[in-house]
């Protein structure tokens, strides 16, 4: 089996979260690892939320990916996107490149490596919620004891030339407003209304987003690099406004009773990323003041974190990718994946993996195919430098 048969038959098994269940997938991943004689543990939470974590001693090396998926609607694909369909030069549907693309280059180049006489001294964990936040996947192997602190790659997907080094801060909250109602023809002398107290909160965001967080010295020159990457993938300019500024998106808001009350209730569905340089206790201050009369839950919650530049797993991903494509680009992620639950508690990690970035969580999600085999090859070399 090749890289793009084994990539499509991985996005044609659901995984979708929600709901949630990996049980499927995972179980497919047990049984190639099965024949090739690897043991692996299956840990199991409710709902089929299924991770795998290989076992053995004396790995040097953590490689890591999730294998669940956002939703598809299948409107307007030029594939299902459960299909997993090869054509024009891709492998298609929903995970292509978030991320069981990565995925699976990550076990081709295992076994080749394998049936080339080398003993991989890696170990292997496929998680089942990084998109909901990991609290039953690398979370949960974290918290039971199933991984201990050394390097790490993760297989989420990169510009080709590009590892990913480090990402910004992550500050998700839950907001419930309460208000005071009255009749919306005396609106505002009386009530107070829930719905406008959300869009106060978020005029306060929007002057938080205006102001610009300086970086030190040290990481101006990533901060360069990744912005010349983001207009190379979005056509965007300010690339460095991504990493320097608060970015804030009210992802949901519902409220209100009907048009002619004042609203009494609204809750917001708010995510916030957070750059270097900006105080995650001092945002989480000034939300709270400017929400005087609202409930704030926080979902998720993480500090900026970095993976020292000089690291060995930094130094030999970008070796390989350079082999392989003649340049590198290290650059700081603008999301949040599982990289940094590993990093809060000692792991040295790097992202690096194949896919179309624009399409990620888009319609027509795809990677190519020369992606997949050129991230197979950066995978053996790492793998084989971890193994000697």
């Amino acid at each position: 089996m090749d890289v793009a048969r084994l990539a499509s038959a991985l996005i044609q098994i659901r995984s979708e979260n929600p709901p949630g269940s990996t049980a499927d997938v995972v179980a497919f991943i047990g049984e190639f690892l099965d024949s090739l004689g690897v043991k692996n543990r299956i840990i199991s939470h409710p709902g089929g939320r299924e991770n795998l974590v290989t076992t053995g001693a004396g790995s040097r090396l953590l490689l890591c990916g999730h294998v669940d998926v956002v939703p598809a609607i299948p409107d307007d694909w030029t594939h299902d996107p459960h299909s997993g369909e090869v054509a024009d030069g891709y492998v298609w549907g929903r995970g292509a490149t978030d991320m069981k693309g990565g995925c699976a280059a990550l076990l081709i180049a295992y076994r080749d490596l394998i049936e080339g006489g080398v003993e991989p001294g890696v170990q292997f964990a496929f998680v089942c919620d990084e998109e909901t936040g990991g609290e039953y996947g690398i979370r949960s192997l974290l918290a039971q004891g199933l991984l201990e602190p050394r390097e790490c790659l993760i297989a989420e997907p990169t510009p080709e030339t590009s590892p990913a080094v480090g990402q910004k801060g992550l500050y998700r909250v839950d907001l419930s407003f309460r208000g005071r109602p009255g009749h919306s023809s005396l609106y505002p002398l009386v009530g107070k209304s829930a719905v406008m107290a959300a869009f106060d909160l978020i005029g306060y965001l929007r002057e938080v987003h205006a102001r610009q967080f300086p970086v030190g010295e040290d990481l101006q020159p990533l901060i360069d690099q990744s912005a010349r990457v983001f207009s190379e993938i979005f056509g965007i300019a300010g690339g460095d406004d991504i990493l320097t500024r608060v970015m804030f998106n009210p992802g949901r808001i519902e409220g209100g009773e009907k048009a002619n009350i004042v609203a009494e209730q609204c809750r917001m569905e708010l995510d916030i990323r957070v750059p270097w340089g900006c105080s995650l206790d001092e945002l989480r201050k000034g939300i709270a003041e400017h929400a005087p009369d609202a409930v704030i839950r926080e979902t998720d919650v993480a500090e900026p974190t970095l993976t020292p530049p000089d690291a060995r797993i930094v130094r030999t991903v970008s070796r390989e990718v350079e082999r392989v494509y003649g340049t590198v680009t290290p650059f700081l992620q603008w999301a949040a994946s599982d990289a940094k639950y590993l990093r809060d508690v000692g792991f040295d990690v790097v992202e690096y993996g194949p896919g179309e970035i624009p399409t990620l969580h888009a319609v027509d999600e795809r990677v190519s195919l020369e992606q997949l085999e050129k991230a197979v090859d950066v995978y053996r070399g790492v793998i084989r430098a971890y193994s000697g």
